[in-house]
């Protein structure tokens, strides 16, 4: 399975080819929602720019993605620069690079190697982490059972426990991946097991 880093803080690049003045901005980000709202206060923050061009990546396992063009031509902006993303194996994150036109036209390949190069440095004074992955284990048990489920949570202890007592007593495990199946086959196998997903 594939691990994959993330930014620990925003950081900033930029890149300048033939009068024209790219921007770039790395931006780390846990959510879908995140990352549009980023975009949407870069626009307001550069509205005079002729392009504001972005590419996400966000998910555990890079499970999702976008690249956005803005204007242009197809693949010659949002893709390069999710493939400078990609070519570092990083996810959570965001980068945008905001285009103030020179007068010359660049040509598809030089607008590729500006988007490019812009993204590579906003990336390079970034610094990653690896990405934890957690999941969540929800088990359920009666109240007499309690020191048994200490025991089995010594064994396979969680990042996090939030606990509710009463009758039927519940209790949220958050597990970092490589411990996590080991501890939902050991509580389904004892039968408290009530249910299982992504925090």
């Amino acid at each position: 399975m594939a691990t994959f880093n993330t930014p620990t803080l925003p950081t900033a690049g930029s890149y300048r080819e033939k009068g024209s003045k790219f921007l770039s901005f790395s931006i780390p980000v846990a959510t879908v929602e995140e990352a549009e709202e980023n975009i949407q206060r870069i626009k307001k923050e550069y509205y005079d720019s002729r392009h504001v061009c972005f590419a996400w990546r966000i998910g555990a396992r890079a499970e999702h993605s976008r690249a956005f063009d803005a204007g242009e031509p197809a693949h010659s902006a949002g893709t390069p620069i999710l493939n400078e993303i990609r070519s570092l194996e990083l996810s959570n994150i965001l980068i945008v690079v905001v285009r103030y036109f020179g007068g010359t036209k660049l040509g598809i390949p030089g607008l590729i190697e500006a988007y490019r190069e812009a993204s590579r440095d906003a990336l390079g004074t970034a610094e990653f982490v690896p990405l934890v992955v957690l999941q969540k284990l929800t088990i359920r048990y009666p109240y007499p059972f309690t020191t048994e489920v200490k025991k089995a949570m010594h064994r396979f202890p969680p990042v996090a426990s939030e606990d509710s007592f009463g009758e039927d007593c519940f209790s949220v495990l958050t597990y970092q991946e490589e411990m996590y199946e080991s501890a939902r086959e050991y509580f389904e196998e004892i039968g408290i097991l009530e249910r299982e997903g992504m925090p």
